[in-house]
């Protein structure tokens, strides 16, 4: 499976911007492996995710606002929860990959 982080290029919200740059950049600096879809841009992508977030993540009012993550069609939280694991050192399990999981681990195993 694949990490799926949601976001939206064309957000108003300063801080939509940063968390979707804090979740990326980690990502990436931990050369974990992940899909970054723009929900302003796929319409049915955007429509899958607010499908697919739990009821009791959603906001009284409105959409929940990216960034969402999953990890193939299984969701994983939004941004305080990555926040809550980072701060807790359990971002691996947080997005449902064991330690090895990462892109650098992956690379070095693949001949």
């Amino acid at each position: 499976m694949v990490i799926r982080v949601f976001v939206a290029s064309s957000s108003g919200s300063l801080a939509v911007k940063k968390h979707q740059q804090e979740i990326v950049g980690f990502l990436e600096a931990n050369r974990i492996s992940f899909e970054e879809v723009d929900i302003t841009m796929l319409e049915d992508q955007r429509l899958w995710m607010y499908k697919n977030i739990p009821e009791e993540k959603r906001p009284e009012k409105g959409n929940p606002p990216p960034p969402q993550i999953f990890n193939g069609t299984v969701y994983c939280g939004d941004y305080e929860d990555f926040f809550l694991s980072k701060e807790a050192n359990t971002v691996f399990s947080f997005l449902g990959l064991s330690s090895q999981a990462s892109g650098k681990d992956a690379a070095s195993e693949t001949p």
